[in-house]
């Protein structure tokens, strides 16, 4: 299993909430979770995936940005996708788990593939937990 490094993603989220939002609570608001939770956050401290989605959102990072931050990575701005249309569903189970591969190898080549595979299943998870994954068919 990847080892989540929260510090470094306390300081980003801490350094993007900066520039976005006027305090906290503000930032808290945006994201739909009370402002112990954001601290949590940006102290830090664990929190649920959902929360962690929540917070990719507030700060305009597509959906997994926080897990991939944390495990070494960077976000995917969400301001990549035409600002009148959200960010596409992916399709199937199947392609997420391809696309997190490939993205997680990328961004972390010398991760064990342990590791990776780690990744991939929480990934998927997350975007299950928050509907923007589709169904095999």
């Amino acid at each position: 299993m990847a080892t989540r490094d929260l510090g470094r993603l306390a300081t980003r989220v801490k350094a993007h909430r900066h520039e976005q939002y006027p305090s906290r609570d503000a930032a808290a608001a945006a994201a739909g979770v009370t402002r112990n939770t954001w601290k949590r956050v940006e102290e830090g401290l664990e929190v649920r995936e959902l929360t962690y989605a929540k917070v990719d959102k507030a700060l305009g990072w597509v959906t997994g940005s926080c897990i991939l931050i944390a495990e070494g990575g960077e976000p995917f701005l969400a301001a990549t996708f035409p600002p009148h249309q959200p960010a596409p569903l992916v399709p199937s189970e199947d392609e997420a788990r391809k696309a997190a591969y490939e993205a997680a190898r990328g961004a972390m080549p010398k991760a064990p593939i342990g590791e990776v595979d780690d990744f991939v299943e929480r990934f998927v998870k997350a975007l299950r937990q928050t509907g923007q994954i589709g169904d095999d068919a």
